[in-house]
């Protein structure tokens, strides 16, 4: 097995909780984070709680946008 694959392997069987991994995307989503923070989500987090993560992050704010559009439209506000 090649050296990317073992990588891989190792990544995917970290131990690292599910919302902690939440927390790191959270942080991403707001652009903000220290250096050392990201380097120890590196070292720890699970590459897939982290996809798995940010696409129920991404669908939350997609959603939570057509919501607030939705609101303001039916509210008559945008069309005063």
């Amino acid at each position: 097995m090649s050296e990317a694959g073992k990588d891989l392997k190792e990544a995917a069987a970290r131990r690292g909780s599910f919302l902690g991994t939440v927390k790191a995307v959270a942080w991403s989503f707001i652009g903000i984070r220290k250096g050392a923070g990201y380097d120890k989500d590196v070292a720890q987090l699970n590459p897939v709680h982290v996809i798995i993560a940010g696409v129920i992050a991404a669908a939350v704010f997609v959603v939570s946008l057509v919501l607030l559009v939705q609101w303001v439209i039916g509210s008559g506000v945008a069309g005063a």
